[in-house]
């Protein structure tokens, strides 16, 4: 106590005999609510008072405590702790020591599998295994899928390019499915980047990986709650594309070169040609798919979407199963009408392979029926023939009877 009051205000000197403070009624003079009112106070002169009665060597003790007026009082409090604050210590250490330490700890045992959660081959929780089985979901329900080789595109060149796809597939008009009806397919449209061996794996599954057979086999592994275990993560399906040799003609191998190094994918949810020649008037432009004027939409020639843009390549695609090269792309996209014009064309076709079918089966009918008319005409002419030659003899044989008679 004496060392905190004598660091602050020094050695302390009264002024009458009579009136002998102590080191500790100093302290607590200086944390009654009295002493913040006497330090608060200034004089003419803009000089701290000393109280009455005390007098420090140190002539800016008080400016000191007047500065900081929450000094003193805290050493008091810290040198003379009250009754109040020992009983919140004994209280907050009795109840610290009354929570009792649990005694017992419970555990999943190693091989415990959720009930809605089949057994598989990867570990469900990592991300790997998350991406294959979104991979393999996408893959299953998107017919048409563009594959761009991305450079490396920056946060900000992705919101460009994003902001002018979505704003080029807003201007195209609805999609009209089998029933009639009208879907706006731009917020089902999307550009995402991609992890090239987990799309590859997934890639694997869903062209050669057939779950009902392999739901057959005996040796598949089996439980009561799920069945023969042919999910996308399962062992089954593990082993399935493990060891597998990849034929030439499947849509793998094609894709297996493409599919190297940043990929990024435009899936769309239906073969829209509309659609598709949007996307590809901005991702990639040509002069079948020109990209918009700089009057007309001023943010697509903006020097960080023009960066983004200048980073994406096409590669390819997959259009219902087929794999179709950058030519084989535009051509989908450049069948006028969409989807009604498609319909348009193949209905053309099956009348034009109608017509051609009928004519030539009435053209060789026609040539039958002339050739049978022709030769029955030739028929009737030889018979016609031969009987004016029987005339003809005839006549001459009654004329020689008639010379031989006499008169």
């Amino acid at each position: 106590m004496d060392t905190v009051i004598n660091t602050v205000c020094g050695p302390i000197r009264t002024g009458h005999d009579q009136q002998d403070l102590s080191r500790v009624g100093v302290a607590r003079s200086l944390s009654h609510p009295a002493s913040t009112q006497l330090r608060s106070f200034k004089s003419p002169s803009s000089s701290p008072i000393e109280p009455q009665g005390i007098k420090c060597a140190n002539p800016n003790s008080y400016r000191m405590l007047r500065s900081k007026p929450r000094l003193a009082p805290r050493c008091a409090r810290l040198a003379r702790p009250t009754a109040i604050n020992a009983v919140r210590c004994l209280s907050s250490t009795r109840s610290k020591s009354a929570v009792p330490a649990p005694t017992t700890q419970f555990s999943l045992p190693a091989d415990y599998v959720p009930p809605k959660q089949p057994p598989s081959a990867r570990r469900p929780e990592n991300r790997q295994s998350q991406l294959i089985r979104s991979y393999t979901s996408l893959l299953r329900s998107t017919p048409v899928m563009l594959f761009f080789q991305q450079n490396n595109l920056t946060a900000v060149e992705w919101t460009a390019v994003r902001r002018e796809l979505g704003r080029a597939l807003d201007g195209v008009l609805p999609y009209r499915g089998p029933d009639g009806r009208e879907i706006n397919l731009a917020p089902y449209i999307r550009l995402q980047t991609i992890t090239v061996k987990a799309f590859q794996v997934a890639l694997k599954i869903t062209e050669f990986f057939d779950a009902e057979t392999a739901g057959a086999v005996p040796t598949t592994p089996r439980t009561k709650v799920h069945g023969p275990l042919v999910h996308d993560l399962s062992a089954a399906a593990y082993e399935s594309v493990k060891k597998l040799e990849i034929p030439g003609d499947s849509v793998y191998k094609q894709l297996e070169g493409s599919l190297q190094g940043p990929t990024a994918v435009l899936s769309l949810p239906v073969v829209s040609p509309a659609h598709l020649a949007a996307a590809l008037s901005i991702l990639s432009p040509s002069p079948q798919f020109p990209a918009p004027m700089r009057k007309r939409v001023p943010s697509y020639h903006e020097p960080i979407a023009q960066r983004g843009l200048a980073k994406i390549q096409l590669l390819g695609g997959r259009v219902e199963g087929k794999v179709f090269d950058e030519a084989g792309i535009q051509w989908v996209g450049g069948i006028q009408g969409g989807m009604d014009g498609l319909r348009a064309q193949l209905v053309s076709v099956l009348q034009g392979a109608g017509l051609s079918v009928t004519s030539t089966l009435e053209g060789a009918g026609r040539n039958l029926w002339m050739s049978l008319e022709s030769h029955r005409f030739s028929m009737e002419e030889r018979e016609k023939n031969d009987r004016v030659e029987e005339t003809g003899e005839a006549a001459k044989a009654g004329g020689g009877n008639q010379e031989g008679k006499p008169e």
